[in-house]
């Protein structure tokens, strides 16, 4: 299958690894995998923030550079999320009903990479070994705009000589939620506070996520407690091999 990669701002910036395991495990299942060189932000930002007309050359260009591809993939749940529920959206908000249909039928066509691996290419076994004792939080936008439900930890049940353990209260947020992060930093902050404890009271070495921001924002409180857990996507376990 030949599928195209929606690199996302953060891994394109920020977590360059995450879209480079996407690409290393794709192309270990057999797929060519590649890269639209016209992507750019799909302007999830500017809508989430108001800036709805601004985000809508963003949303054109998105189309533009995906609509020749029978399959899009996203290391993040949240772009997805946007691509599925902003983008149609926006376009008739507009009065651009071509855009609309352009736009929707580009979103049936875009899949989180879970969704991809367990739906479309009917696999759980990606032949991965990680030899860590990790957990798994859930991040909203997979959980409740995409509703991934369990496909991540179905993958990560498979992967050799890892040790799975639950996260307590995994389904409450971790506080980032893009600039809700910045507009409400203290309540960010609390929120932030009860997923580290629980993720630290699992005991794991690694917690994992499908979503970059959301592992930068708990990645970095663990950081400065100096827990020794590290954050990682879950497209570099699912990439690793002896």
């Amino acid at each position: 299958m030949r599928i195209a990669l929606f690199v996302t701002c953060l891994a394109d910036t920020m977590f360059p690894e995450a879209a480079k395991a996407t690409v290393r495990l794709l192309e270990r299942l057999g797929h060519e995998v590649v890269f639209p060189p016209d992507q750019t932000c799909c302007g999830q930002m500017h809508v989430n923030t108001g800036y709805q007309r601004d985000a809508l050359p963003l949303v054109r260009r998105h189309v533009g550079a995906f609509a020749p591809y029978d399959v899009v993939v996203a290391p993040s749940g949240s772009c997805v999320g946007s691509v599925r529920h902003q983008h149609a959206a926006l376009a008739r908000r507009f009065g651009d009903e071509r855009l609309a249909a352009r736009a929707a039928a580009v979103a049936e066509r875009t899949y989180e990479l879970s969704e991809l691996l367990v739906d479309v290419l009917g696999v759980e076994d990606v032949g991965a070994y990680y030899p860590h004792r990790v957990t798994y939080h859930p991040t909203c936008h997979s959980l409740r705009m995409l509703r991934v439900g369990d496909k991540p930890l179905r993958l990560l049940r498979h992967v050799r000589a890892l040790d799975l353990v639950e996260l307590p209260r995994a389904d409450e947020c971790c506080g980032f939620g893009g600039t809700f992060a910045v507009k409400n930093a203290d309540v960010s902050t609390a929120m932030l506070a009860d997923k580290m404890r629980h993720v630290v009271d699992t005991g794991a070495d690694v917690c994992t996520a499908g979503d970059s921001s959301c592992l930068m924002h708990i990645g970095g409180g663990l950081s400065r407690l100096r827990t020794g857990v590290r954050t990682v996507h879950l497209a570099e376990i699912l990439a690793a091999t002896p």
